[in-house]
C-alpha cells in the first residue's frame, strides 16, 4: 500500500469516527471496486466544478454529468490506458470484463464496460490509499477531455 487508507485527515476521520475496519482492495470484486470508484470519481469531479466558482447548481450538475457519464469515462480510460502500470491495467481489465447485472441506460455496452473498469481502478486506488496516483490519473484524463472542448 502506498500509504494507509487512514493517513489523511478526511479519510482518517471517516475510518475512525465510524469505527471502520481497513479493507484489502485486492480481495474485493471488481464490481465492489467500481461501486466505490463511481462515488470517489463523482466527488472529485464535483469538487473540481465547485471550486471553479459559484454558479447555478443545475449548470454545475450538467457539467458534472457530462464528465462522469460512461461515454466520457470510456474516452478518458482509452487515453489513460498506455500510462497504466501492469497492476493498474489488470484492475481496469478485471472491472471492464466483470459480469454486471445492470445495464447501461444512456451508453453503449462497450462504453459502459470500459467505464466500469475505470471506476474499478479509481475504487482500487482509493481503497489502497494511492490518492496521488488516483488524482494524477483523474487530472490527466480531465485535462485531455477539456482540451477537446467537450465541456
Amino acid at each position: 500500500m502506498e500509504k494507509s487508507i487512514i493517513s489523511d485527515n478526511l479519510t482518517k476521520d471517516i475510518w475512525e469516527k465510524l469505527d471502520l475496519k481497513e479493507v484489502n482492495p485486492k480481495q474485493l470484486s471488481p464490481l465492489v471496486l467500481a461501486y466505490i470508484g463511481d462515488s470517489i470519481y463523482d466527488l472529485v469531479i464535483k469538487t473540481y466544478i465547485v471550486t471553479e466558482g459559484n454558479t447555478q447548481v443545475n449548470k454545475m450538475n450538467k457539467k458534472a454529468s457530462s464528465i462522469v457519464k460512461a461515454e466520457t469515462q470510456s474516452r478518458i480510460i482509452g487515453f489513460l490506458e498506455p500510462m497504466l502500470s501492469e497492476e493498474e491495467e489488470s484492475i481496469y481489465k478485471r472491472g471492464r470484463n466483470a459480469k454486471s447485472y445492470t445495464s447501461a441506460k444512456n451508453a453503449s455496452i462497450s462504453d459502459y464496460r470500459r467505464a466500469t473498469g475505470f471506476e474499478a481502478l479509481m475504487g482500487y486506488l482509493y481503497l489502497d490509499g494511492k490518492y496521488n496516483r488516483m488524482t494524477e490519473l483523474i487530472k490527466t484524463g480531465l485535462d485531455f477531455y477539456l482540451e477537446k472542448g467537450e465541456v
